[in-house]
């Protein structure tokens, strides 16, 4: 059974980001004030097949751990939907 799967992936609390902070201090520069907190993060989306949606979230959590986050310095949101 196909499933869609996307990962929001993002630094952890406290966890620097240079990229952010680069873009954040770049907004005024192009006329856009009153910007504060900006966060760079990834976007992963993908079909897996698996035989029901906790063994798709469980392969999922694994390819997180294993390859797609660095766990200690990020945080992965998975969200997985049926696909008819």
């Amino acid at each position: 059974m196909p499933f869609a799967v996307t990962v929001h992936v993002e630094l952890r609390p406290g966890i620097a980001d240079p990229q952010g902070a680069t873009i954040e201090r770049s907004l005024p520069a192009l006329g856009f004030g009153g910007v504060e907190g900006v966060r760079v993060g990834k976007l992963l989306r993908f079909t897996v097949d698996a035989i029901d949606e906790a063994a798709a979230r469980a392969e999922v959590d694994d390819m997180c751990a294993r390859f797609l986050t660095n766990p200690v310095i990020e945080d992965a949101t998975v969200i997985i939907e049926a696909l008819p």
